[in-house]
């Protein structure tokens, strides 16, 4: 079994994506149907979407979407991680509207696309307090020089659970790991943050990475987390960038060379499962 926990779908005749102009390799649909085919080939059993940085309108038509598909007959989608901004004065209301809400699983706001002092307002810090006692998780999408914004975000919060996506963004085409491992360790000391195994090969040259300049990365965020705090997501279709979903698969379990079946299926499955309930 695998849980994707970090898909993406982009449906440009139902939503805004501003940033969509400056990737024109990802300005396209990509939609379930042309997902599913390859993720069940796969033995992806069950998916939760992530939030696509949508036109701030359109947030909650995001999740309302991703429901829609959801409900479509032989669909593996059990939930989202809405978008949200933290920073707005409506935060609180739009947080009680989407708790009413069972399909939504947890929040996110990309941060590395906006001024680190976003992150740092004191708007933004109440708000994050305030997903104390919701059982809502809150992914963490921010770059290595910023990972001591990212702390003092779980530091506020330690009945909240965050999720370092990406592996925490290293800078692997740059060979940018001191300042990323560094940074790593001491964010894993918190106990109330789990580490996402995704979207790596977006971080590598995409024409020319291969399994030993992933295996470094991979290796310190499991020595730091431990697989019982590690979860694994496609982050398609970024990860069309560097090869695609069956590619990224494949890697992930030749990183795992060597671990127990327990420790696989923490990754793969069980810790998704436990955090969200996912079936």
């Amino acid at each position: 079994m695998i849980i994707d926990t970090h898909l993406h779908l982009i449906y440009r005749d139902r939503l805004r994506y501003p940033w969509l102009q400056s990737v024109p390799a990802l300005d396209a649909d990509f939609t379930w149907e042309r997902y599913s085919r390859e993720a069940r080939r796969l033995g992806i059993s069950s998916v939760l979407h992530m939030e696509v940085d949508v036109d701030p309108a359109d947030m909650a038509a995001e999740t309302d979407m991703v429901a829609a598909v959801s409900r479509e007959p032989g669909s593996l989608i059990r939930g989202v991680i809405a978008a949200c901004r933290p920073e707005d004065p409506g935060f609180a209301a739009y947080l009680e509207g989407q708790r009413a809400n069972p399909f939504v699983k947890g929040f996110r706001r990309v941060l590395h696309v906006v001024p680190d002092d976003i992150s740092e307002g004191a708007l933004f810090r109440e708000n994050i307090r305030r997903l104390s006692g919701t059982g809502l998780t809150f992914d963490l999408c921010m770059l290595p020089h910023q990972i001591d914004k990212a702390m003092a975000l779980v530091d506020l919060a330690p009945d909240v659970t965050f999720i370092l996506d990406h592996c925490g963004v290293p800078d692997i085409k740059g060979r940018g790991y001191e300042i990323w491992s560094q940074g790593v360790a001491e964010i894993a000391k918190r106990r109330n943050i789990l580490v996402k195994i995704s979207g790596v090969p977006a971080y590598g040259d995409l024409e020319t990475w291969t399994l030993e300049d992933l295996k470094p990365y991979f290796e310190h965020v499991i020595a730091a987390f431990g697989f019982d705090r590690a979860i694994w997501g496609s982050d398609w279709p970024v990860c069309t960038l560097g090869g695609g979903l069956s590619t990224w698969v494949a890697t992930t379990q030749a990183l795992l060379h060597g671990a127990t079946v327990v420790e696989k299926e923490m990754l793969f499955s069980s810790n998704a499962k436990r955090l969200w309930g996912l079936g």
